[in-house]
């Protein structure tokens, strides 16, 4: 998993390595500067020297410009790395959900995606940045320190001896405790987050029903979770700074009372023992080595709080589209012919329910074929399953005298036009919109879609015509408005077949008579699927396919099935002015 996010560095890769490479000459500076201080004192300011006062004083000089340069090098390096891990991250992951079908779709629900590319990488990307940085410079630092105090004194730096395994046991006891509570707060975040997108989404809903004060209860329940496992970790972590300032003032307390009488012994004299210069500089290299194992801290936590995260976008980028083109694929389709054979579905391999069930059916190609049944009959995955948006459980599903599974994926979505139950425009112009079914569609060509999709007449209604803005989801035009822009979407494919998923719905019915006289004097090539709960909407279809629990109850004309199917007469005699007949 660690592996799969890391390929994400990508062109970044230099700025990864250089800016730790920085962050060590960083470090190497810092650590050399205590040695040069002691020297200063002892041989420059305790015996006079002017010569090597000035000497030491521009070394000094050169080793902080020199720890400057490196710091801000890292610093920048760093930031380049991490943005573009974080860029590519993002990109990998939104990649991957736009090539996911809907049972792949199914797996996470849209709150959980949104939180996974936004907050989780955002997480993510601070962590990089400081596993760069900090993970490098903590570790090395204590040993260069170490070292460093090792050199001068023994005998003194034997007391970080005792007192490193009480920091390293700390961190031990606390990370797992803090990582399941970080681990149950994630998932919360998500919870948040579908509350969130559910009321905005649903705003109108909620204030024509008065539910303002119930949504503000839920989400102040959720937040209120969050807020106390958060609380919580916190408190834990919080054990960390006291514990760590403990040790600190341990070793300085030793350091100062064994290291004075190391002094005192020594007569102040380098070359019996210890000088005061010298335990000057043990006291920085006890700030250096406890500091570090301090950051070392807030670096584990940092990897704490990001294996959740990383979990999390490491499952969506493992996760294989269900769907995809097989080896060799058919890259074009003949025609608009239609075979059902023997095709049964269900959404998922362990349920139990088959959402269709044996259905056969020929339908040839630039028929009209009429759909109906009622709710939970499984209008929609009939005709989700010809795009491939779901792959059939069992038996053959062909489209132009091949099974679809045998087509390139994009050049059979190419080739079938879907206008959604749920109609879906996206901000921008109308233009814009139209657009996304041809994006070389000329201005000729959409007008004259729109005019099939009875939608030019609104359209130029209004001040700025086709280059009027549509705000996100439409929600600036009427239901009406908006499935017929989808229509004329579709139209602007040219396809083989064109399914209406009761996409007519919102319009009248004389407009709905309009734009079904329109598709069989325009478009007559085409095969259309059609969608409806209105009888008026299918009756001059070819064919109807009435639907009945999964299963093909009835197929006819209109005449035929007035005469031979139960169902379709009372959906028929329904409808009709008056009431049941």
């Amino acid at each position: 998993m660690i592996r799969r996010l890391l390929r994400c560095v990508r062109e970044y890769k230099w700025a990864a390595i250089l800016s730790p490479a920085c962050m060590i000459g960083e470090v190497a500076m810092e650590v050399t500067i205590p040695l040069v201080m002691a020297d200063l004192y002892d041989y420059g300011v305790k015996l006079q020297d002017m010569q090597v006062i000035a000497t030491k004083s521009m070394l000094l000089v050169l080793c902080a410009l020199a720890s400057l340069m490196f710091g801000v090098a890292s610093a920048i390096f760093a930031s380049r790395a991490s943005t573009g891990f974080a860029k590519n991250l993002r990109h990998d992951m939104f990649y991957r959900v736009q090539k996911f079908g809907f049972s792949n779709i199914d797996k996470f629900s849209s709150a959980s995606i949104v939180t996974r590319l936004t907050s989780d990488v955002a997480n993510l990307q601070m962590t990089f940045q400081m596993m760069i940085r900090m993970a490098i410079r903590c570790p090395v630092m204590l040993v260069l320190a170490l070292i460093s105090a090792w050199q001068i004194s023994p005998e003194l730096a034997r007391v970080y001896l005792f007192v490193m395994p009480v920091l390293i046991l700390a961190l031990v006891l606390l990370t797992p405790m803090v990582f399941k509570i970080f681990d149950r707060g994630f998932k919360k975040i998500d919870r948040l987050n579908t509350v969130v997108q559910e009321n905005v989404h649903g705003m109108r809903v909620v204030k024509s029903f008065v539910r303002e004060g119930k949504e503000n209860e839920k989400f102040l329940d959720i937040s209120e979770e969050l807020a106390r496992d958060f609380s919580k970790a916190e408190k834990i972590l919080a054990l960390n700074s006291p514990i760590m300032m403990s040790c600190v003032y341990v070793c300085m307390l030793a350091i100062s009372w064994f290291g004075a009488q190391m002094v005192v012994s020594s007569g102040n004299d380098p070359l019996l023992g210890l000088t005061t210069g010298q335990l000057s500089s043990m006291f920085t290299y006890t700030t250096q080595i406890l500091g570090g194992l301090m950051m070392l801290s807030m670096v584990f936590v940092m990897i704490t709080m990001s294996r959740t995260p990383l979990r999390r976008c490491g499952e969506l980028l493992a996760e294989e589209p269900d769907l995809v083109s097989p080896e060799n694929a058919v890259t074009a389709i003949p025609d608009g012919s239609i075979d059902f054979e023997n095709v049964s579905f269900r959404y998922s391999a362990t349920a139990q329910h088959r959402t269709l069930k044996e259905i056969n059916l020929h339908i040839p190609s630039g028929a009209t074929v009429g759909i109906l049944g009622g709710t939970g009959s499984g209008k929609s995955t009939f005709v989700q399953l010809l795009p491939r948006l779901y792959d059939v459980s069992e038996g053959s599903l062909k489209v132009g005298g091949r099974d679809v599974r045998e087509y390139d994926l994009t050049v059979l979505r190419d080739n079938i036009a879907m206008v959604l139950q749920k109609n879906e425009l996206f901000s921008g112009t109308i233009k814009d919109n139209l657009r996304w079914g041809n994006p070389n569609a000329t201005d000729e060509e959409m007008e004259h879609a729109c005019r099939l999709a009875c939608a030019h007449d609104f359209i130029v209604s209004f001040p700025d015509g086709y280059d009027t803005y549509i705000e996100q989801g439409g929600k600036n035009v009427s239901g009406g408005q908006k499935q017929r822009l989808c229509i004329a979407r579709a139209l602007l494919k040219k396809p083989k077949i064109l399914i209406l998923d009761d996409s007519t719905s919102a319009v009248d019915t004389r407009t709905d008579a309009l734009i079904r006289q329109a598709f069989r004097e325009e478009i007559p090539g085409t095969t259309k699927l059609i969608i409806a709960q209105r009888v008026a909407s299918v009756q001059d279809a070819d064919m109807i396919v009435v639907l009945n629990n999964g299963q093909i109850s009835a197929v006819g004309t209109h005449e035929e099935l007035i005469q031979s199917s139960t169902i379709y007469q009372e959906v028929f005699y329904s409808q009709q002015k008056g009431g049941l007949a």
